[in-house]
């Protein structure tokens, strides 16, 4: 069971998903504007955001990027906009879905499904890591009390932002990382469209554990993540 947020100020919509949430076994609260969603979350402990994009007040994107400051829950958005582009805004700044209304229920609750499976993977890596002062993956070690990475048993030289970014990849392997997420989490800076800051840093990383750098794969208008299969 989940504790489920939906902030949509469509009251029947919204009481329809309370109610399907209700049904696969997850506990579901409503807000009717981005105000009161925030003011929620900083009560509440809540896996999971279902956001409306068009909401009076705040908007879905400004409480989207709040979210991402605040306390990382994954978020699911829901908007009447079908443009690619909106979907690309919504995924840069950290959406984990989006869905375009009208949309049927099945679609809606197997997504839900997809996100929390992802998120309570992701969380059980990270609290198995923060037992773990190494982190390997085939012949890479990262040692996060010496902060010292090998490969095939030669010491790299990598910067701390450089750690950073390999330590956050293989803590979160398969999850993809928005470049908005990447410059809060690691740089702590706000992202700046067109910085290249992030690509430059993981160009320099990729060369520095090769060969097994092709492992950190650009996500088309999305960012990057680390695939574990290769």
């Amino acid at each position: 069971m989940a504790n489920i947020l939906i902030i949509e100020d469509a009251e029947n919509l919204a009481t329809v998903l309370q109610q399907e949430l209700k049904k696969n076994g997850h506990q579901a609260y409503h807000c009717n504007s981005g105000e009161e969603g925030l003011s929620f979350l900083q009560h509440h402990a809540i896996n999971l955001v279902i956001l409306d994009w068009m909401l009076p007040g705040i908007d879905g994107l400004a409480v989207l990027r709040e979210v991402q400051k605040t306390c990382e829950i994954p978020v699911l958005m829901l908007t009447a906009r079908a443009d690619e582009l909106d979907k690309v805004i919504g995924l840069e700044l950290g959406a984990e879905d989006y869905l375009t209304k009208p949309f049927s229920m099945r679609e809606l609750l197997a997504r839900v499904n997809v996100i929390l499976r992802r998120s309570n993977r992701a969380t059980t890596k990270h609290e198995s890591n923060i037992h773990q002062s190494k982190i390997t993956w085939k012949t890479l070690v990262l040692d996060t009390n010496q902060h010292q990475v090998w490969v095939a048993e030669i010491n790299t030289n990598l910067s701390p932002t450089e750690f950073d970014l390999l330590e956050l990849f293989l803590q979160n392997p398969g999850r993809v990382f928005n470049r908005s997420f990447l410059m809060e989490s690691v740089w702590h800076e706000q992202y700046i469209p067109g910085d290249r800051s992030i690509d430059n840093a993981i160009l320099r990383l990729r060369k520095k554990i090769s060969p097994l750098g092709d492992a950190i794969e650009s996500v088309w208008g999305i960012g990057y993540r680390f695939n574990i299969g290769q």
